[in-house]
């Protein structure tokens, strides 16, 4: 038993160098952060996949670094929309804060770090084209976030957050948000295994140049939200913020 366990933590040693230190310098460099523990950069790059090639256990993927980076992106993200927007109410803020750390937006801003290119994955992951897999690099993200966050503390993530996530916070708002409350709402819906959302239109009126809609969402049997708008799309949209709001806070 100790031999296999110091041959486990040598294999594992001689893994740290599968990524090569100019490509840790070049996402550092992109980064604009230098890791002192370049060991824990290594786990928050490591796809679960990746754990055949090294012989590690679960443990050493970046799925623990996921959970901790979900959970500083949380309060940094909600901090910063609690201060730039005293006039919204709880709902609203609530559903900024979902739209902002969804899969999607992590994915894309991930995208725009190329951060891909640096995850570790077995070659049948790769093939699978796993570097651009919105829930692989997503979850890169977070767990890179929670990398920051153990090696240099609060203020590096919030640097970090601040300079890759949150830059384009206005521009990102009015972009997604008053269109991708449907999607939202059924990402909700998933997650808590509620099944999909379902629209059913309760009212038409005014004539056929000129309609209003009044559309209700029905999430796990239950209405959650009725919307009213001008197309059947409007008012669906509507309708998903709404449910989002109530789903949300309760």
């Amino acid at each position: 038993m100790k031999f296999l366990s110091f041959f486990t933590r040598i294999f594992r040693k001689k893994s740290l160098k599968i990524l090569s230190d100019d490509l840790i310098s070049e996402l550092e460099s992109k980064l604009d952060y230098q890791f002192k523990n370049k060991d824990v950069l290594i786990q928050a790059l490591k796809h679960r996949s990746f754990l055949a090639v090294t012989g590690e256990s679960r443990l050493y993927s970046n799925e623990r670094l996921e959970l901790l980076g979900d959970s500083v992106l949380g309060i940094i993200v909600t901090e910063h929309l609690y201060k730039k927007y005293p006039e919204k109410e709880e709902g609203d803020l609530t559903s900024m804060k979902s739209l902002i750390v969804s899969r999607k937006i992590l994915a894309r801003t991930a995208n725009n770090l190329n951060l891909g290119k640096y995850i570790l994955l077995n070659d049948a992951e790769k093939k699978a084209g796993g570097r651009h897999r919105p829930s692989i690099v997503a979850d890169a993200f977070e767990a890179l976030t929670g990398a920051i966050y153990l090696d240099g503390g609060l203020m590096e993530a919030i640097k970090f957050i601040h300079s890759f996530l949150l830059v384009d916070l206005s521009d990102l708002l009015t972009e997604e948000q008053n269109q991708n409350y449907k999607s939202m709402l059924l990402e909700y819906s998933q997650s808590q295994n509620y099944g999909l959302p379902v629209y059913v239109v309760k009212k038409e009126t005014g004539p056929d140049h000129n309609k209003t809609f009044t559309i209700e969402v029905r999430v796990n049997d239950s209405i959650r939200g009725i919307g009213i708008g001008n197309s059947k799309k409007k008012a669906e949209q509507i309708a998903a913020k709404n449910a989002l709001k109530k789903l949300l806070v309760n």
